[in-house]
């Protein structure tokens, strides 16, 4: 709710689709800053600690937001909905990182079945993000702003309450520097090949998704003269796509191992966003946004169990917060091109980016060919 929600409030409060790509950028900037402090902070404290506070202050966020934007108008809604998109992207990637590190502790337990535990795990976000954008998009448009931003804190103030119970499993006496956190987990990336490619292609690719995050408001609502409501059916149909692509995936892998499974979602991945630039209708809009989102789901199973796998469990939230750093940097990138771009432009701007991702995604998966951790099928 808060990564699509946010942005269809801002264009509802402004109208404009260069303050809705700067939203998107603001959203994701902070972001960026706080990962690296987000992975010192679970390595210090356990992902219990960081899971509560970060979402107790997310609700408290949003609540002051929505006692505060029904009376005022102009500039102070501008300036309250970009605070906003702010505040809430770096309380969600504190959250975020304690939940990815909680599941690496479930992975590694779960020994060869770790691919198993991570396609539950996404299937959980991705259940998430079926109902997030839908609802989020119905209560603004039906309930104003403050009917979304209430079920947003409520959402936050559950996940506090359902923090999973963990300790550090390597408690330290004093907090990790940031710089220090990141040496640390670009020399574990470094010592990792086969994962490192495969973030490669996977920033690249990430790329043309955060375009396509970033513009969708205005292209459904702009362009294809759809509704808020119709923005969150856009994401809630890729959800279910990925879900579908997250089941595949998990009975795929067990008998073709991860490197045919990759590459399959990757051309489905690469196919959709070429595509993409050539829908004049929503429905084809809406398809192609699924099957991109599918092949993405496809790809993030394979990076999610390649890193559980290969990760030393010491330096997990270290290079977890690298890995996310990376694969997130070109999310601001997107909003500050949806910004500078002209709306008519836009598809131009999706085609060269689905372009730089075909070919990044087919450098790195031609690298990970003959990489053992790729090509072995799991133990049954």
């Amino acid at each position: 709710m808060s990564t699509y929600g946010i942005p269809l409030l801002v264009l509802a409060v402004t109208d404009s689709a260069t303050l809705t790509g700067i939203a998107f950028m603001l959203e994701w900037v902070p972001r960026l800053g706080a990962f690296a402090l987000a992975g010192a902070a679970v390595d210090r404290f356990g992902s219990t600690r960081v899971l509560r506070i970060a979402s107790v202050l997310r609700a408290l966020v949003v609540l002051a937001a929505a006692l505060v934007l029904p009376t005022v108008g102009g500039t102070v809604a501008i300036a309250t909905v970009m605070l906003l998109a702010a505040l809430t992207g770096v309380l969600t990637e504190f959250s975020y990182i304690a939940a990815e590190t909680a599941g690496g502790v479930a992975s590694r337990d779960a020994g060869g079945h770790a691919h198993r535990v991570q396609a539950v795990l996404l299937g959980i976000d991705q259940g998430a993000t079926l109902a997030g954008p839908a609802l989020a998009g119905v209560l603004l448009q039906y309930t104003g702003a403050t009917g979304m931003l209430l079920t947003i804190a409520v959402c936050s103030l559950l996940g506090a309450a359902l923090a999973p119970r963990q300790r550090p499993a390597w408690p330290q006496d004093a907090p990790v520097p940031v710089a220090q956190g990141l040496r640390i987990g670009w020399r574990t990336l470094r010592s990792l090949p086969a994962l490192g490619w495969l973030c490669v292609g996977l920033v690249l690719s990430n790329t043309a998704i955060g375009l396509v995050q970033a513009a969708g408001p205005v292209l459904v609502i702009q362009q294809l003269g759809g509704t808020s409501s119709q923005v969150g059916l856009v994401w809630s149909a890729a959800a279910v796509a990925s879900l579908a692509m997250v089941a595949l995936a998990r009975f795929a892998i067990d008998r073709a191992g991860l490197w045919p499974v990759g590459a399959t979602a990757a051309a489905l991945a690469s196919l959709a966003c070429l595509a993409l630039a050539a829908a004049h209708t929503y429905t084809t809009f809406l398809v192609l946004v699924a099957l991109l989102m599918a092949g993405e789901a496809g790809m993030t199973v394979v990076l999610r169990t390649l890193r559980a796998h290969l990760v030393p469990a010491e330096v997990f939230g270290s290079t977890l917060s690298l890995i996310i750093l990376l694969l997130l940097a070109p999310f601001p990138l997107a909003g500050a091109l949806v910004a500078l771009t002209p709306p008519d432009l836009l598809g131009h701007a999706i085609t060269a980016c689905a372009v730089l991702q075909a070919a990044g995604l087919a450098v790195s998966f031609a690298k990970l060919r003959t990489h053992p951790a790729t090509r072995r099928p799991l133990p049954a």
